[in-house]
């Protein structure tokens, strides 16, 4: 019989979907396997590294089936955001509806992939029936003490007119739009996910099944140090007391060679301060400077220091000797405390913003090579023995950490403190395409939790790129309750706030009364495998770690982490770059189906590359995968005519059971090219020797996994169901 893939595919999808053939049965008593990957954004058409992350999941999913397992395998739609708020500015459509029809879009192409889904818990975030459900969490979060309001300086990204998380910001500029990201002083709503810094922390340790790379990066992000935390009193320009500053350092053996004092310009203190100094508009414009930079041009090695001189005074905590307190724009106040004791002699960014204000530099600790009357061309930061600090001469620096805090500590000067990079999740946004925050304003502009839920989006926005339509939207804006009438928040919830739970939901997606029954999320969780790319490493994964956390201590799951094993696939490049638009290296996946069917497509993702390196792109190699099956379709339709030489029978079985086991414990390492390299063998063979109806049984169950539609139709042909 001719390979006719368009035929067979329409007629397997037919007999799938009406035999509701991949529904998964919760009540089975078979061996449970969750496989998941990370769900998209519809945005329109399927690209290729959609089609390689969802046929490596869907061969997980066939393969765990076949061996005797009940698989929950879901699909839905990361569907709030900027994208569909754009889209409705500039071509003036409903959001919503451009999102729902993107929706349709997409899940067409990827029935027509062959993707196994169960696709009665399909779920997508911008529908009422799911972000209640944010809502309702975000109540829970709040009843728990982990939600508060607060004036800071935020990443805004002038672009996309809205604030980012630290971790949207991407080198200094935001991760979708890639502009230069602002600092800007506005009241924000932010989570604490600072409370569980430590356990996020040790938990990685469990985590065998992660890549270890993804792991470093989210140890690097959390950034737990060990330190010491010293209290400096602050005295004005007229010798008046103005409280204290404290400061974080992980270095208190050089504690006697503070030569001054340096705040972030975002630090609080500055505040109280500009209100008392003669040369206010001069502070204001350097702060204004320095937050208008990126992070990572302040903190970069080579940047140019600047520093504001107060004319105050800091406390050495222990001689009593005033040192001068200054801004400087290498201190950030998202490390440690924002400020800072300055040591020039033992920290090379303190040295030379000394040498350019003339600041002194006094050195305090000696290593046996460097005579410590020599002048010094740059900072000594490394191990020596204490000199030049009173009674901690003559200590070692490792021992002079434990005896100088002691002292602090003694002195209420001080005391050991662990602190940490994560800062608390800012989840603010100021755009109307996201899931409304439950909150409301009453007229002292005190908070209180929004009693109905859900908070639903209006339907009377207004798209004209001016700002967050919901700001000027008063029939959201006004809401009544116990007879008091409040003003809405009109900031919506960070997109991350909808993925960090959605792989909860799956399991009981269409619970009406809660986000989930606890026992269906205890039979299923945690997700066996979790498949998605490494850019999600902090972002999504982190923050999908935290609720998992949270929802445990509200009582809601017994679960401690969310993704039992991680597989970060490559991209799909083409011409040595990745596929995007602007490159104009695309490849639509819908082309190759239609000329080669979705086998095709299938079968060269997964045979092209191993799964974590980056895929090249090959127009041969795609009509390799297709000869190839062409070339297993002839053989198992017609094996009769393939005559098997009788002294060929033993070597037939042993070439079959040696296949299945390469192949077997190649899908579960992930080797899927190898795996399939083997049933190439496996097929050469039997064109050389002859075929037998064991040897293509057992060929259609090996490529099943990788090529359902053609491995179906076969099966059928054999007379199997």
């Amino acid at each position: 019989m001719d390979y006719k893939p368009s035929e067979i595919e329409a007629n397997c999808i037919k007999q799938w979907e009406e035999t509701q053939l991949y529904k998964t049965d919760d009540h089975s008593d078979k061996p449970t396997y969750y496989v998941l990957e990370m769900f998209p954004y519809p945005s329109g058409k399927l690209h290729m590294g959609h089609v390689r992350n969802y046929s490596i999941g869907d061969c997980v999913a066939r393969f765990k089936r076949m061996k005797g397992f009940n698989v929950l395998y879901p699909m839905g739609y990361d569907s709030f955001g900027l994208p569909a708020e754009n889209a409705a500015v500039q071509r003036q459509v409903d959001p919503k509806e451009w999102t729902l029809e993107n929706i349709e879009v997409m899940k067409a192409q990827q029935i027509q992939l062959g993707l196994s889904y169960d696709w009665n818990r399909e779920l997508a975030t911008c529908k009422e029936d799911y972000y209640h459900w944010n809502q309702w969490i975000f109540k829970k979060m709040v009843e728990k003490g982990l939600v508060y309001r607060k004036k800071a300086f935020v990443n805004w990204d002038p672009v996309d007119q809205t604030v980012l998380a630290n971790e949207q910001v991407i080198d200094g500029k935001g991760w979708r739009s890639g502009a230069l990201v602002e600092q800007r002083d506005i009241e924000q709503w932010y989570i604490k996910i600072t409370d569980y810094a430590d356990e996020l922390l040790s938990g990685l340790d469990q985590l065998d099944g992660w890549p270890d790379r993804v792991k470093a990066m989210q140890k690097n992000w959390i950034g737990r140090s060990e330190g010491t935390t010293i209290q400096f009193d602050i005295v004005d320009d007229q010798g008046q007391s103005q409280g204290s500053v404290d400061v974080f350092t992980t270095r208190p053996d050089t504690l006697m060679g503070v030569t001054y004092v340096v705040l972030a310009a975002e630090h609080p203190f500055v505040s109280s301060m500009k209100q008392q100094l003669n040369n206010s508009d001069a502070l204001d414009e350097f702060v204004k400077d320095v937050v208008s930079q990126s992070t990572i041009d302040r903190s970069a090695d080579d940047a140019e220091k600047k520093g504001f001189i107060t004319g105050w005074t800091a406390i050495h905590p222990v001689t009593n000797e005033r040192v001068p307190l200054v801004l400087g724009n290498y201190v950030l106040m998202d490390y440690g405390t924002g400020a800072v004791m300055a040591v020039p002699a033992h920290d090379q960014r303190d040295f030379e913003f000394a040498k350019q204000y003339d600041f002194p530099i006094k050195r305090v600790i000696e290593d046996a090579q460097t005579p410590s009357d020599d002048p010094m061309e740059a900072a000594y930061e490394g191990p020596g023995i204490l000199i030049h600090s009173d009674s901690f001469d003559g200590l070692s620096n490792d021992d002079a950490k434990k005896v100088i805090t002691t002292w602090l500590s003694d002195h209420d000067k001080g005391q050991s403190t662990v602190t940490y990079r994560l800062r608390d999740w800012l989840i603010s946004r100021q755009r109307c395409w996201g899931t409304p925050i439950p909150m409301a304003f009453d007229d002292q502009n005190q908070a209180v939790t929004v009693e109905d839920l859900p908070v639903s989006l209006p339907s009377d926005l207004v798209f004209d790129g001016k700002g967050n339509p919901l700001e000027r939207s008063q029939s959201f804006k006004d809401v009544t309750q116990n007879g008091t009438t409040y003003q809405r928040e009109t900031d919506t919830m960070d997109t991350f706030f909808d993925s960090s739970w959605y792989f909860f939901r799956y399991c009981d997606a269409q619970n009406t009364q809660a986000p989930f029954d606890p026992s269906l999320v205890n039979k299923w969780l945690p997700v066996d495998q979790y498949i998605g790319g490494i850019e999600h490493a902090v972002l999504h994964l982190l923050y999908a770690r935290f609720f998992t956390k949270v929802l445990r201590d509200l009582g809601m799951v017994d679960v401690d982490e969310p993704f039992k094993q991680l597989l970060c696939q490559g991209m799909v490049l083409k011409d040595g770059a990745k596929m995007s638009k602007s490159l104009g290296n695309t490849v639509d996946p819908g082309s190759i189906i239609d000329q080669y069917g979705a086998d095709t497509a299938r079968l060269f993702i997964l045979f092209g590359a191993p799964v974590e390196r980056d895929l090249e792109w090959s127009d041969d190699g795609v009509d390799g995968s297709f000869r190839f099956i062409k070339r297993v379709y002839k053989l198992c339709s017609e094996y009769t005519s393939f005559s098997l030489d009788e002294s060929k029978q033993k070597e037939l079985t042993q070439m079959i059971h040696k296949t299945v086991k390469r192949v077997t414990q190649d899908v579960e390492r992930f080797q899927f090219n190898t795996a399939i390299s083997a049933v190439m063998e496996f097929v050469n063979w039997q064109y050389q020797h002859g075929s037998s109806r064991e040897a293509i049984h057992v060929l259609c169950r090996l490529l099943a996994p990788f090529i359902p539609f053609a491995m179906e139709s076969i099966w059928s042909q054999l007379g199997e169901t």
